[in-house]
């Protein structure tokens, strides 16, 4: 609503955000949808099938050491997360955490 209050010349940014209550920050902000996100995830996905044991640590890692990737991991656990590529744990590691609780 802001926005088209601004858009329509009939007030400023600061006077339309006071208005409705909205951050001038959050009036400004631009979502970034990057094109790294998708080459992350095919790195992601290539990795978790060629490398099955390793975890996110060891793939943030090799995403920042061999492939020359700069960003934070933050990110890249966001998509490491929505494809959904943790590890299982192993069968009889359960069954052992499950024996020394009892």
């Amino acid at each position: 609503m802001a926005k088209r209050v601004v858009s329509g010349r009939k007030r400023s940014i600061r006077k339309a955000c006071l208005t409705f209550q909205v951050s001038e920050c959050c009036y400004r902000y631009e979502h970034k949808l990057s094109d790294d996100n998708s080459l992350i995830a095919k790195f992601l996905l290539g990795l978790a099938q060629a490398q099955r044991n390793w975890g996110f640590g060891l793939c943030f890692l090799y995403l920042r050491n061999v492939k020359g990737y700069a960003g934070n991991h933050k990110s890249v656990y966001r998509i490491y997360r929505e494809m959904e590529l943790n590890l299982r744990s192993r069968p009889e590691n359960a069954l052992r955490a499950i024996n020394l609780k009892n």
